[in-house]
């Protein structure tokens, strides 16, 4: 697996390598602004022609018929393949979005127990049998749509296309991923293993491109019959409606703005080390980030003291630096944005406690960094408490009582993560259930298993991925009816 060629790198239609230069996307390191390599983009024509391919796989006896313990095989091939290229993967994703080296580590880890665990699923998920209600024998079958589309975001390739792309597979279907422009090189990368772990020709096609162009093919598409995304929720907007008015299934992982809640009974130092990690781990470009911080008045300055000193020892690096705890964010535009949306918090009043500007280091200087910042003073109407950042940036509130905290975190378009620290389970068990969001953490954050389905409230997402949930995410049941009357069967 080669991570330094200057050669443009292929997509995978079919089964075939294909290079293009009609259209090619530059893969640009965030640490230090220099070109990775170029990657041929998808045209219309060839997502049309990736469809044609993955059709004809789909329906082909050989996939839709293989017997579930003989496809979690291959699953679980391709899952030793990530283990045995653990390190060219992790270095991979870590040159293309900026996450420390070992963040990368991690979910390439995390990516190859995501296949294990859905070949598993595959080899032993059963359907069900209702008791009958008359002369009959009913029962449930799952099938596969065929051809589904998987459209992932640049924070986390390698684990956000293992959950989409594992489960399909162990649902029967043909993918057709469509990687972030951001971070192609992923993807490619694991579907090489997967063709060596067995998979057939045509049942994994690997689109890079632009949303405009490649991403807007894919989901006006006939041949695609099921789309799955993750991503902003503008964009998820836009796929939903084009869902909608083609009267397909559609799965959306989308922004969140979670509330992470510090009562005046918690555990501080460890309610902090969760703070911490769960805004400034990866710069803050998940999904799931802690980006509001509410805290009960009574320690609302001793945590403040505490998170302050804590972002200020933070070593921003590059990302494969010994000790680097935050690499740059994924580009230079997206830090121009978290910058005019610091900017624009100063200017609602907001008080800027630790960052707030570029790291000092002329090694630093030619990439995308940006300091751990945290900022106090707002209301929870400031256009920073509301709008998803996706950066290194924790904005803190204070709240008074149980009520006014749920009314203040709730007061949100998002609802897809949380987070609550306090010794008493009663008030935790009361604001989990409060809270209006797909997750919920106690005394812990962003701890995560593949087999507990995962998705969002209101504008955060429609449907579950992760569990058993997340391959009949990808399957459409069938009720089969079997007449049980002697008579109605000839002697």
């Amino acid at each position: 697996m080669d991570t330094t060629t200057t050669d443009t790198q292929p997509m995978l239609i079919g089964g075939e390598w294909i290079t293009s230069e009609d259209g090619a996307i530059d893969s640009v390191n965030p640490a230090t602004g220099r070109i990775n390599r170029r990657v041929t983009a998808a045209s219309a024509a060839q997502v049309d022609a990736a469809v044609a391919a993955a059709r004809d796989a789909a329906s082909a006896k050989g996939w839709r018929d293989m017997l579930p313990h003989v496809r979690a095989q291959i699953l679980g091939r391709i899952s030793d393949g990530i283990r045995a290229h653990a390190d060219e993967l992790a270095h991979l994703q870590m040159i293309e979005n900026g996450k420390v080296l070992s963040e990368c580590r991690t979910q390439v880890a995390g990516a190859a127990a995501t296949y294990r665990y859905y070949a598993a699923v595959c080899e032993t998920l059963g359907a069900e049998v209702p008791p009958a209600r008359g002369d009959y024998l009913s029962m449930t079958a799952y099938e596969p749509y065929g051809v589904v589309a998987a459209i992932t975001p640049w924070n986390s390739p390698m684990t956000m296309e293992a959950q989409k792309i594992a489960p399909a597979l162990a649902a029967g279907n043909a993918v057709l991923l469509k990687p972030s422009e951001v971070t192609p090189s992923v993807g490619l990368a694991v579907a090489r293993i997967a063709q060596e772990a067995g998979l057939p020709p045509g049942i994994l096609n690997v689109l890079p491109g632009t949303g405009a162009v490649t991403g807007h093919a894919i989901i006006h598409h006939p041949g695609v019959r099921m789309v799955s995304f993750t991503g902003g929720t503008q964009t998820g907007r836009s796929i939903a409606a084009v869902a909608a008015q083609r009267l397909i299934p559609v799965a959306l992982e989308l922004g969140g703005k979670s509330p992470h809640i510090i009562f005046d009974d918690a555990q501080l130092d460890a309610a902090i080390d969760g703070v911490v990690d769960g805004i400034f781990e990866g710069s803050g470009q998940s999904c799931v980030a802690g980006s509001r911080l509410f805290v009960h008045r009574k320690v609302l300055d001793q945590v403040l003291a505490m998170l302050v000193e804590r972002a200020n020892g933070l070593r921003v690096d590059l990302p494969d630096a010994p000790g680097a705890q935050m690499g740059p964010v994924s580009g230079f535009r997206h830090r121009e944005r978290i910058e005019a949306m610091v900017q624009g918090a100063r200017d609602e009043g907001g008080e800027i406690l630790a960052g707030g500007c570029r790291p000092e280091g002329d090694h630093l200087a030619a990439g995308a960094f940006y300091r751990p910042t945290v900022i106090a003073g707002l209301g929870n109407h400031a256009t920073a408490v509301r709008e998803e950042i996706f950066g290194p940036v924790l904005c803190v509130l204070p709240f008074d009582d149980e009520d006014d905290l749920i009314a203040q975190a709730n007061d949100t378009a998002f609802g897809l993560a949380s987070g609550i620290w306090t010794a008493n389970y009663q008030r935790a068990w009361r604001v989990a259930r409060a809270l209006e969001a797909g997750l919920v953490w106690i005394n812990t954050y962003k701890q995560l298993s593949i087999a507990t389905p995962f998705g969002g409230f209101k504008e955060s997402g429609i449907g579950r991925e992760k569990g058993v949930t997340g391959v009949r995410l990808y399957q459409q049941s069938k009720g089969i009816y079997w007449s049980m009357n002697p008579a109605n069967v000839r002697a």
